[in-house]
């Protein structure tokens, strides 16, 4: 009698953590706005299950970027959350995602986007040989600056002088890497 109860238990257990989640977390699977990144999907396969990303999801969409963030790869991504978005002045995302303003949109996507997959390590060891900063040079084709900030975390440099702070890094996907931001970088 108390083998079945035992077995009932571990089985209520197991449904309750698949029901909220906790078996990703279990397995080491980062949670980014409130869902698993798993590494055997590709970067628009799990940024779209970020509640955090909304915004950067409507934003590739209406940039015609979505079957090239879903291929091969591998991508560096820089990915700033729907609060980074917040940040820019009123109006500014609903002007970009209109059609005629797709080649600014893709511009400034493609500014947090580098060819190749740069986990935070790699970044801090290219930092290290250079001073103290990385420079990575975006698909957009102008570079971004990555240094270790004075009370630490790292920071991104744009050319406009912007600063965005990495949030989470090493989301790791099946064509590439994330790291999350909490600010738009400007080309």
């Amino acid at each position: 009698m108390r083998k079945i109860r035992l077995a009932s238990l571990t089985g209520i257990v197991g449904a309750a953590l698949l029901a909220t989640g906790a078996v990703a977390a279990v397995q080491n699977f980062p949670m980014v706005g409130g869902a698993a990144m798993y590494p055997t999907k590709n970067i628009v396969e799990n940024a779209v299950n970020s509640k955090d990303h909304t915004t950067l999801v409507a934003a590739v969409k209406a940039a015609g970027l979505v079957d090239t963030l879903s291929g091969p790869g591998p991508f560096t991504v820089f990915a700033p959350t729907n609060a980074a978005f917040a940040k820019l002045p009123a109006g500014t995302v609903d002007t970009l995602v209109k059609p005629e303003n797709k080649a600014t949109l893709t511009k400034i996507l493609t500014y947090h986007v580098v060819a190749g997959k740069l986990n935070a390590a790699d970044i801090a060891a290219n930092a290290k040989a250079h001073g103290g900063k990385a420079t990575l040079t975006t698909v957009e084709g102008a570079p971004i600056t990555v240094m270790k900030g004075p009370s630490g975390g790292w920071w991104i440099e744009d050319a406009k002088g912007g600063k965005a702070k990495i949030t989470i890094a090493d989301v790791n996907q099946s064509n590439g890497v994330i790291h999350v931001i909490d600010s738009v970088l400007m080309p």
